[in-house]
């Protein structure tokens, strides 16, 4: 296909795409005069990996490039892919990233809640700072509020983890399975706090409401009973 196919199937632009050959991330197509080429399929998928990269998961154009080049070695080992477009392994394809030159921060708390789950994850994960900042921060506002608390969401966050998985069981290109890792993860993730937010509201109406049906307060708080 020439680049204007190339943009109008990719949805992105005939300029962004020429910056993304003279930047590296798209390799060239094959050139079938001095000013013209053409393009594959495998141009396609990358270019939409690298639109998901950059627009959905926020990444600049140099750190998907890194991105990039590190699935390109590694697109037969499905769990190190994943952990690559996760951020788990940004930018080297056969060590994780450090944030610095010493080993990864403590982190008590999410240690004790991955052994009680029986989880194997990686002593580099982000997430696990996460939680014992979380922790943390919630503590020092007066709230208790341990790992121990969090055991039921992690074994909702196990069953949405093997969902999402199964989701991805069927794609066999490394590139398209890389791109559906990027938008289910990071695209879903507001639709996901958005559930619980529907299912908070249901919860309250069962507990203390007086159904769904009730007529709706006009104000922020409804007015009191005598």
């Amino acid at each position: 296909m020439r680049i204007s196919e190339l943009s109008r199937r990719s949805g992105v632009s005939n300029a962004t795409i020429k910056y993304y050959l003279r930047e590296g991330l798209l390799p060239p197509g094959r050139a079938t005069a001095a000013t013209q080429a053409e393009y594959d399929e495998t141009h396609l998928r990358r270019l939409r990996l690298i639109r998901a990269l950059t627009g959905v998961r926020g990444l600049s154009v140099a750190a998907a490039k890194h991105v990039l080049d590190a699935i390109a070695e590694c697109q037969t080992d499905t769990h190190r892919l994943l952990g690559i477009v996760f951020g788990i392994w940004p930018s080297d394809a056969g060590k994780p990233e450090t944030n610095g030159d010493g080993p990864p921060q403590e982190s008590p708390e999410a240690d004790a809640l991955i052994d009680a789950m029986g989880w194997s994850v990686s002593e580099y994960n982000p997430a696990r700072q996460v939680i014992d900042q979380t922790l943390r921060t919630l503590r020092s506002l007066g709230i208790e509020y341990d790992w121990q608390a969090l055991l039921p969401y992690a074994d909702l966050a196990a069953r949405t983890a093997r969902h999402d998985l199964d989701r991805l069981q069927t794609v066999t290109d490394p590139l398209e399975k890389a791109e559906r890792a990027v938008l289910l993860t990071f695209l879903l993730e507001p639709a996901l706090m958005a559930l619980r937010r529907l299912a908070q509201e249901d919860e309250s109406i069962v507990r203390y409401g007086e159904g769904p049906d009730a007529p709706q307060p006009d104000g922020p708080c409804p007015p009191g009973h005598e």
